[in-house]
């Protein structure tokens, strides 16, 4: 795949060429496609060659990644090839880059592969943190099943309002009317209770 961009400055027919390939993999059961070199060519000759690594994708998929980039600070997916040649002079970056070599229908790219890490630094705190609010409520679920409940410790007391037995024959021994004006009261003898109204 190759860009042309015609003269530039002191370039004379700059070009930019991908060198894509194919294979097929059996564990995915599917053909892969990878950029294998990148090529910088003016004046009509090749100047600068990168490897490219990690950029590649099932056939019937585009590759998609916000930067492609021989920098270390974009994580150098372009590597170049050889000391001696001029690929060590030259800093290439491809912002939102995406790339399809194959099976490309009505001139759109399918669906894209990202280059993003599923574990990149956001994902994994954030199961770091799962992991922590997980392993507090397993703790708190513990404690409770082994919470024991307060009456096997503590019997419920009867009111304090409380009457000895009384004898049915010596009921009339036990009260005595009180003297009054109003109405007829009694009251019992034994007088650390409480006393009866009527």
């Amino acid at each position: 795949l190759s860009l042309k961009f015609g003269d530039i400055g002191n370039l004379k027919g700059l070009v930019i060429r991908l060198l894509l390939t194919t294979s097929y993999y059996q564990l995915s059961v599917q053909n892969w496609f990878s950029l294998h070199r990148l090529q910088l060519l003016y004046n009509h000759s090749v100047q600068a060659t990168f490897n490219a690594t990690g950029i590649h994708a099932p056939a019937s998929y585009s590759f998609h990644c916000e930067h492609v980039s021989s920098l270390q600070r974009y994580h150098a997916l372009l590597v170049p090839s050889s000391a001696n040649d001029l690929s060590q002079l030259w800093e290439v970056t491809f912002t939102d880059f995406q790339i399809q070599g194959f099976n490309v229908q009505e001139g759109h790219f399918a669906y894209a592969r990202d280059c993003a890490s599923f574990f990149s630094p956001a994902i994994l705190m954030g199961l770091v943190m799962s992991l922590i609010l997980l392993l507090v409520l397993a703790y708190a679920l513990h404690m409770l099943i082994h919470l024991k409940s307060l009456d096997r410790h503590y019997e419920c007391k009867a009111s304090p309002a409380y009457f000895a037995q009384m004898k049915d024959n010596g009921m009339g021994d036990e009260k005595e009317p009180l003297r009054s004006s109003g109405s007829e009261s009694y009251e019992l003898r034994n007088q650390q209770f409480s006393k009866i109204y009527i």
